[in-house]
């Protein structure tokens, strides 16, 4: 496992960055920079993060292929493929991005997004990426939301057959798919399943923790690892078991440095005590 996350403090250069890097331990971090950066300065990122042993694993896209007003949506398909081409080029493993949404929120809950024809959408959309750009060594893949496909391991499996195309892949938030008070108690047994059906095709993971307001309605909440319910002690013992080694954990969603640092600890002490290598 390779444990890491993304760096908040500001930083003006790629050695800024790379000191940044080297001072949160991190062995996997989300892309700094997009393919609008120079080619010189990309190469710099790159090579600051070669020198720390640290893997570039994961480059977002974040917009909304399927939005209603076609300009967004062709804005969103074109930003896309010019990620994907750039990661493909530059060795990153995994671009991830959700579906998108039919509604203006572009990662928001609507009925639409249930739809067949929106189905049909998706699959149309994320075909479109991939075969344009023709990626030789990136895996295009898609981040689980709760209130859109592929909100479970079962549909991200159909997703996956129905895209039919070799250089897709799986992101795996295993939080994102927590969406109702079963999955909440039966944490680990939903997390295992996520592991053990997606495994040979998740590309890169993101690691958080999430909560359940004790309420009569349901109201979850994503929060730090440590913060919340998750047995993080079986996590990391069944992604040593079911996910390759070098699998990438990236934590994500905090505002500083101390954050993330925090965050960091509580695993690699949990990791440490456990005997699971996380770098």
């Amino acid at each position: 496992m390779k444990l890491g996350g993304l760096i908040r403090s500001h930083y003006s250069s790629p050695e800024e960055w790379g000191a940044l890097l080297k001072a949160s331990r991190f062995a996997a971090i989300i892309c700094p920079i997009d393919h609008t950066t120079s080619p010189d300065v990309a190469h710099t990122y790159f090579k600051e993060a070669a020198r720390l042993g640290v893997t570039i694993a994961e480059i977002g896209v974040w917009k909304n292929p399927l939005s209603p007003d076609m300009e967004e949506r062709k804005e969103a398909l074109d930003y896309a493929k010019a990620q994907l081409a750039f990661a493909d080029e530059m060795g990153v493993p995994c671009c991830v991005n959700i579906v998108g949404s039919r509604g203006k929120i572009w990662d928001g809950a609507y009925r639409d997004n249930y739809l067949p024809e929106t189905y049909d959408a998706i699959i149309e959309s994320v075909r479109d990426i991939i075969d344009t750009v023709n990626p030789k060594c990136c895996r295009y893949t898609i981040e689980p939301m709760p209130w859109m496909v592929p909100d479970g391991p079962d549909e991200y499996l159909q997703l996956i057959k129905d895209i039919d195309r070799p250089m897709f892949g799986a992101h795996l938030d295993f939080v994102n798919m927590i969406n109702s008070p079963k999955r909440y108690l039966f944490a680990n047994e939903f997390i295992d399943e996520c592991f053990k059906k997606l495994g040979p095709h998740i590309i890169s993971c993101h690691i958080k923790d999430i909560t359940l307001d004790p309420t009569l309605t349901v109201l979850l909440h994503e929060v730090a690892p440590g913060a919340g319910a998750l047995d993080f002690r079986h996590i990391l013992h069944s992604a040593d078991r079911l996910l390759r080694k070098d699998m990438p954990f990236l934590l994500e969603h905090m505002h500083t440095d101390s954050e993330y640092a925090a965050a960091y600890a509580h695993i690699a002490a949990i990791a440490d005590q456990e005997h699971i290598a996380i770098r």
